[in-house]
Parts: C-alpha cells; structure tokens; sequence
C-alpha cells in the first residue's frame, strides 16, 4: 500500500491529495467495518482505527466540498451479515464523534454554545459515562413486552438477534407499567473481564479457538446463528440510549437514567452529571487512572449533553449527534530505530519522505513505516537515518516520527538531503512559494502520477469498478492496456491480452468486464469526481450536478466560463460552495486540451445520468438562495444554516442578484446594502422564522 499522500498532514493537503486521501480512507474504514461489524475479527486496534477515522474527519472539516455521497463520516457499521433476518431500525442507529485531547472536548463544549447562542455564563451540563467496549444493540418493547432485538448493523438496519437476546439474563422481557407502550433501548452487549477469562479457559480445555478479547467475544457470541451456543456464553447488557419512544422520558438524559434503572435497564457505571469542562476533565482522568480496575472494559468516556430539548436543537451531522462526543483514550509510543529515509510520489506530484523502522510494536500493531511530512519536518526535528526514534499513533492516520534520541545518534550520522529531483520520473521537483511540499514537474509523464490518477479514477467513490483494484491498473499501465480511462471501458476488446495473464481466469475475466458494463453508465456527480479536477471532491462535484442537470449542459457552461467577464463565470462563482479558487481549478482543467480530448474520448464509451432532483414543494423556502449575514439572536448561525438546508434551501455566503432571501439581523453590513441594491427581499431573523414556520 502506498503511503502518499496518507502521510501527509492535513494542514498540507492539497485538494487534489486530500481528495485521494478521503477515497483510501473509504475504502480501509469499509472494509474494517466489514470486519468488526460482520465478522467480529476486527483486523486492526481501536486506536488504529479512531485515528482512521479521526484524519476522515480532519479531511473533510478542511475540505468540506470534498466529502463524498458515501463518505464513513455519513454512516456506520456495516450490512448485515448472511444468515441473519434484517430489520430496519426506526431511529438510525448513529455512531459518536471523537475526542483525544482536552483541547477538544473544550471545542465540543464551546461548538455546542455556539451553536445555541447561549451567553458565556450560561451553564450547559454533560452527563458522562464510561464508553464501554462491546457490541451495539436496540432492543424493541410494545406494550412493555420484548418484541425483537437488533445489532446496529450499517446503522439503518441492522440483524434480527431476537433468540440470542433472549438468553441474556441482565435484559428484561417485560417492563413496567409505567413505560411507555413502545420503547426502544439502546445499549451494548458485552462481556465481564472475569467471565472473558473463564470462557477462554473452557474454550482451550475443548481444543476451540480462543478469543482475542472481551468485544470480540462477546460480539461473536451474541451473532451465533445456533442460539445454543449464545445461550452457553455469559453475555451481559448496559442500556444508555433509546430510539423510538411513545412517550416522554424526562426533561434530561439524567433523569431518563434514572427511569430505565426502575425499570431493571442495568446502567455503565460510574457515570457523573458535570457542570462544565473543568468537571468532565476530573471525571476523565479519574476513570483513566481506575480503568484497570473496572470489570469491564472501557476505551473512552462518553459526554452528552444533559437537557433534551437541547439535545433536538442540536441535531446530527453526518454519522454522529452534535450533543455528544467519546473522549478516547490515548494510545502508546514505542522506541525503535529509523533505518532509511524513502521518497513516495503521489498523484499530484508530492514527494513525500518516509521513515523505514525496525519494526517494534506500538499499541497492539506492529510498525514498520511512519511518516516524516516533508521537508521541513525532517528539518525541524533533525532527523536522520540511523537515528533511534521515537514513534507515536495518536493523532494521526498512520506512525508518526515524533522526535530523535540525539543521545544515541551515530558518530558518523549526517543531516537528510532531500532530493530536487523526482526518483520515478528525474524531472525537477520544485516548491512553490508557500507550499510545504515539493512537487515533481513531470506531469503524466511520471508514471507515479499517471498510475495514482487512474486508480483514483476507478475509486470506490468515483467509477467503483469491482475487479480492477491498485495492483491491476499498476499491471495493465505498465502492459500498456491502459494509459487514459477510456482504455478501460475498452478492456473488452483485449481479452485474448488478459485472459492469459496470471490470476486472470475465465471467470475473472468475465466479472471485469460484467462490472464494465455495469459502469458504462454512471451518475453525473461520480462522474465529475471520478475527472480527479482538483478542489473537486464528492460534495462539489455534486453541487455542479445539481446546478447543471447534465453533462452537455456543464461542459458548455464550463467552456464559456472560461471568459471571466462572462455571466457563465459569475453563475459558477455563484453557486455555494464553489467560490473564485475551486472555479479556477475547474476551469484549469477545461482550458487544456488534452483534458477536452480525454473527456471527449470518455464520453463515447460511457453514458452519464442527468442529475434527478429531489421534490421539496412541500417546503416553503424549497430552491431558494438564502444568505445570513449579522447577529442571529434567537438562533445560532449554524443552525439557522441547518434548518434552512433541512427545507430544501440554499444556503449562500455571498449576495447576488440570484439571491432569494437575505436574513439580516444586527450588525448586517455590505451584504444587506448589496441586497437592497439588488433589490433582493430582506428578512429580520423573526420574519424568517415566521416563513419556515408556515410549511
């Protein structure tokens, strides 16, 4: 596996690189999820895995146009594994947000403030609880009795594990009468460390496979298609959230504890109401230091946030609720030699250095590479080869060289040189002034880049073509089967070429070009990310989808944009989310000509959907350009912004004459003179409220 442009930072990605970067992480969190979730045989840590999907989620806060349709960020888990009934949860079953330091729980606590528009002294208690690690469930009551059980699955549904859970003494069959009539819990499955211990020890007494820890364990046991066997393990079950419910269950998620506890719903415990930052952070390293202690075990604390109504406000983003976070547990460092400094060339050119290590193991994986950034980096901390180092996870995707152990530094050591020349190609890698990375100048004819842009192409999030992975496009572009995309489409006409080489059987064979077939017809937002334009990730690409309908039409428009004065130029520039920068790459893309020769070649071997719209005539404010501009009193900016895309509006940062509504509170400046200019209906925040209101 390639380690450009992954090891790079996020702060120095280019669109381009994160974009590629946003496609690897896809499909690694995929297929993790796959096997935690399905298989339970999770392949990788949970810290490896939190950093996963830590540096998804630092992509896409930078990148935000380039969060793709089927980003990890938008679900969780995974489908349903065979042999299962499915059962579609009422309420998604969500995952949660994460936090590895005190700086960001700081951040959660100021986000959720703004994002209410509470004054600075108004006091925002946090229910806190131990995150424990097991396997997620929702159970289902009517009328107070059982009536089935469901894993999260890929969060929309999930599987029918009914009969397993009804072995599980810890879970009530019936609730009282002061339940409401339906009521979802929702809780994790697990297992005791005692009892962990004590099934393992029968399992080698029996010559059975052992398990490697209590979640998995538990995970494995509660997905038995035998319900004998479930039956056999000693399953346990915390409730600590709920889905669908017919009546209230308080004001507070502390008192709604309160009530599934009078309900016989065993609770994690300890868990702790906190009135603010400094509270949660005790509350944290107190369990931190008890950890070892607990029956259970644990890998974070789980912070919501205590008043309910609140709690609607707030909403989800994404995969997750804005109310809550996991405060995750840090992961290890480990001491190890760096043996050789390697150059990794990326899509975009970045020649990007890598520490080759001893390997040594650091928190439960053993490493072999990390990152050393760039230029500078290796710089700053003077790291050479031969050093002994040490290396660290937390905080990023992959290793990370942290610093040096001078004391132990050859005598004969030297400083690291980078090299001014590309090792793929030998063109000239230059730095832009202001850029970190260098860059070779070889453009597609360095076969690094070429080779990256093609993968990218076939990306899961761009042509998805089952069959034709990162080793295969490498073969075939060395074979020279392919050079342009086009020459993909056109694989068929080759078989005799592809069928003869190895691990490719008739079989195989005819599974490619199925998956071709299936492909040659592709919705117009994959379309335009599958192009690789840089700054032009999934959400951009489906913003111009939706606002040119079709390719014909966009790639006219696009054309004449290329006149900056031209009225196709200000409605690129227009549309939210696009802006001066992103249109400039676009349109660097249209005015070369091999781009127009290899999109012409393209578009005769494949067929792209016009964008279909959703219907929202039902909502007032459906397909109009709303802008906000000064201080929102009643609501905060955010959720203002929230509510509106909600209604099928949206939302724009600049004022045009296309402008429908400009919501101005006080404070308003150029953007309300430029409505009233333009003679745009301008709104007070109470007006717009009174509008969306009317739906």
């Amino acid at each position: 596996m390639s380690l450009e442009p992954e090891d790079i930072p996020v702060d120095e990605l280019t669109p381009l690189d994160a974009s590629a970067e946003l496609t690897r992480l896809a499909e690694q969190i995929t297929a993790h999820d796959k096997a935690y979730h399905q298989n339970d045989a999770p392949t990788i840590p949970d810290a490896e895995y939190d950093q996963l999907r830590l540096r998804n989620t630092d992509i896409e806060a930078k990148f935000p146009d380039l969060v793709r349709a089927d980003s990890p960020s938008r679900r969780v888990g995974a489908p349903v594994r065979e042999g299962f009934g499915k059962i579609t949860h009422t309420r998604p079953m969500l995952s949660l947000g994460n936090a590895f330091s005190s700086e960001d729980v700081h951040e959660f606590h100021d986000r959720v403030r703004r994002f209410l528009n509470l004054v600075d002294d108004e006091q925002i208690e946090i229910a806190a609880e131990p995150k424990i690690d097991g396997l997620s469930l929702s159970i289902r009551y009517e009328e107070r009795r059982l009536l089935y059980a469901a894993t999260r699955g890929d969060g929309a549904v999930g599987e029918d594990v009914t009969a397993n859970v009804l072995t599980i003494a810890d879970i009530p069959r019936e609730l009282p009468n002061d339940a409401p009539s339906v009521f979802e819990i929702r809780g994790e499955v697990y297992m005791s460390k005692a009892d962990f211990g004590a099934l393992n020890i029968r399992q080698e007494a029996a010559g059975k496979k052992t398990f490697a820890n209590p979640r998995n364990a538990a995970a494995g046991s509660l997905r038995q298609l035998d319900t004998a066997i479930t039956a056999e393990r000693p399953l346990r079950f915390f409730g600590y959230a709920w889905g669908e419910v017919s009546g209230p269950l308080g004001d507070t998620v502390w008192a709604a504890r309160q009530r599934f506890e009078a309900w016989g719903i065993k609770l994690n415990e300890p868990s702790r109401l906190c009135a603010n930052v400094g509270e949660l952070l005790t509350y944290y390293d107190e369990i931190a230091a008890s950890r070892a202690d607990l029956p259970y075990d644990i890998d974070g604390i789980v912070y919501k946030v205590d008043r309910l109504d609140w709690q609607e406000r707030l909403g989800f983003v994404s995969r997750a609720p804005r109310w809550a976070v996991a405060h995750k547990f840090p992961a290890e460092k480990a001491q190890t030699r760096l043996n050789e400094i390697t150059i990794q060339v990326g899509r975009t050119g970045t020649l990007t250095p890598v520490a080759n290590l001893e390997p040594v193991t650091v928190g439960g994986v053993v490493v072999s590479r990390a990152t050393l950034h760039n230029q500078d980096e290796i710089e700053r901390k003077d790291i050479r080869e031969g050093d002994w180092v040490i290396v660290q996870r937390a905080g990023d995707v992959i290793p990370q060289v942290v610093e040096p152990l001078t004391d132990k530094r050859p005598s004969d050591s030297h400083a690291y040189v980078f090299p001014e020349t590309c090792p793929e190609c030998g063109s000239p890698a230059v730095r832009e002034e202001g850029e970190a990375a260098r860059r070779c100048t070889g453009g597609l004819v360095c076969p690094a880049q070429a080779v990256e842009r093609l993968k990218h192409f076939v990306s899961r999030n761009a042509f998805d073509i089952e069959g034709l992975g990162g080793s295969h496009i490498e073969a075939f572009w060395i074979d020279g089967l392919i050079k342009t995309p086009a020459d993909i489409f056109r694989l068929p006409m080759r078989r005799d070429e592809i069928a003869g080489r190895e691990g490719w059987g008739e079989k195989s064979v005819e599974n490619l070009f199925a998956a071709l077939d299936e492909r040659a017809t592709i919705e117009m937002p994959r379309f335009i990310f599958a192009l690789g334009i840089r700054q032009v990730g999934q959400s951009t690409a489906r913003l111009m989808a939706k606002h040119y309908g079709d390719m014909v039409n966009w790639t006219v428009q696009m054309i004449a944009a290329e006149d900056r004065e031209s009225e196709a130029y200000d409605q690129l520039v227009d549309i939210d989310g696009i802006g001066p920068g992103v249109a400039e790459e676009i349109l660097n893309f249209f005015s070369a000509d091999y781009n127009r020769e290899f999109l012409s070649d393209l578009l005769g071997v494949v067929d792209v959907a016009a964008f279909e719209t959703l219907d929202a005539s039902g909502s007032p404010v459906a397909d109009k350009i709303v802008v906000f501009t000064g201080k929102l009193e009643t609501i905060g900016r955010n959720e203002a912004k929230a509510k509106a895309e909600s209604l099928g509006a949206k939302v724009a940062g600049s004022v045009s004459k296309k402008t429908d509504y400009v919501v101005a509170g006080p404070g308003a400046g150029s953007k309300l003179k430029k409505a009233e200019d333009f003679g745009v209906v301008v709104l007070t925040e109470q007006e717009w409220l009174d509008l969306i209101n009317t739906g």
